[in-house]
């Protein structure tokens, strides 16, 4: 059976993501991931108190090398993996407008930040003393003060360079944008067979949309996931030569209001698995046959918590296949 799993994005309180963590765990699942957004309750403080509350659930997060010294990112997750014993994940991506933006930090080179960041956790990891020098950041006679680490390291993106080196060297792949997941998935496979080694457990995250007022939500962040997308990505959903020009030019000046008349309602059906909750479960199962996936993954991103705990509630039996 599929792995199902929540991704809280940290709109809430802390209290009510550590909560939000340990119902996951109760309900059954088995990934909870938490974005690194910034602004928002700090993602490893949250996760250590959350690793004192939980016993089976894997605690992992979704962050970028360019609001945290990998270094430090290797640090703070190893202590994670220290509190939970175990149980940590590391997801790296580019790191999106939303998060960037109000940073003033330009998205330059995404898929050598992502190739250093990787490369910096691997060093750390391993325990040794590493001096080593990348393009984006550097160690100098490094070593982490934990020992070794067996943290598994998945990477979300949707550029061919970023999903190349997921084949190279993730042990997952997590794909966000539903009509481009095989081609994500292949590019991926492709890169892991030229470097002899097995591919990334491939995965899908976004919200299931069972009712409207969800897919009236997605709305409100689709046009910053069309702004840090590949042109394959837009031309999979729908988006003519004129459209990518607009995205493109809302990309380069940061403001996503050039593209909101973009995000139609077609598109956000085209976008997300929508529909009524049995139409839902049939279109994961579906899913789930058609890319051999590892695990579906869903957002929680609501301010309020008893709507984020209706939403992983409602949601785990159409991932899982067991409505009623």
């Amino acid at each position: 059976m599929v792995a199902a799993g929540v991704h809280i994005v940290p709109l809430m309180s802390s209290p009510d993501v550590v909560a939000l963590v340990v119902e996951a765990e109760q309900l059954g699942y088995d990934y909870c991931m938490v974005a690194d957004e910034g602004f928002h309750p700090d993602i490893y403080a949250c996760l250590g108190a959350a690793a004192r509350e939980t016993e089976r659930i894997q605690l992992g997060v979704m962050t970028n090398g360019y609001t945290r010294h990998p270094a430090v990112t290797a640090a703070a997750l190893a202590t994670v993996n220290e509190l939970s014993g175990g149980r940590s994940v590391a997801t790296i991506l580019a790191g999106g407008s939303m998060v960037l933006g109000p940073m003033a930090i330009e998205r330059r080179r995404p898929f050598r930040v992502i190739a250093d960041t990787t490369t910096v956790l691997e060093k750390l990891w391993s325990g040794e003393t590493t001096s080593w020098r990348g393009e984006h950041c550097s160690l100098d006679k490094a070593q982490l003060g934990m020992g070794a680490q067996d943290i598994p390291v998945w990477i979300a993106g949707r550029g061919p360079l970023v999903l190349g080196l997921a084949g190279e060297v993730a042990d997952g792949l997590i794909c966000t944008v539903k009509p481009d997941v095989g081609s994500a998935i292949e590019i991926a496979e492709r890169s892991a067979k030229r470097a002899g080694r097995l591919a990334p457990k491939p995965m899908y995250l976004g919200r299931i949309c069972y009712t409207a007022e969800f897919l009236e939500g997605q709305r409100r962040t689709l046009s910053y996931v069309l702004m840090d997308s590949p042109r394959r990505v837009l031309r999979s959903l729908g988006l003519d030569e004129d459209d990518i020009v607009i995205v493109e030019y809302a990309a380069r000046t940061n403001n996503p209001g050039h593209v909101d008349p973009l995000v139609t309602d077609e598109l956000l059906h085209r976008y997300q698995i929508t529909g009524t909750p049995k139409e839902c479960e049939a279109e994961v199962a579906r899913m789930v046959t058609a890319h051999n996936l590892h695990a579906v993954l869903i957002d929680a991103l609501s301010m309020d918590l008893d709507e984020n705990l209706s939403v992983i509630s409602n949601s785990l039996p159409i991932i899982k296949g067991t409505l009623t």
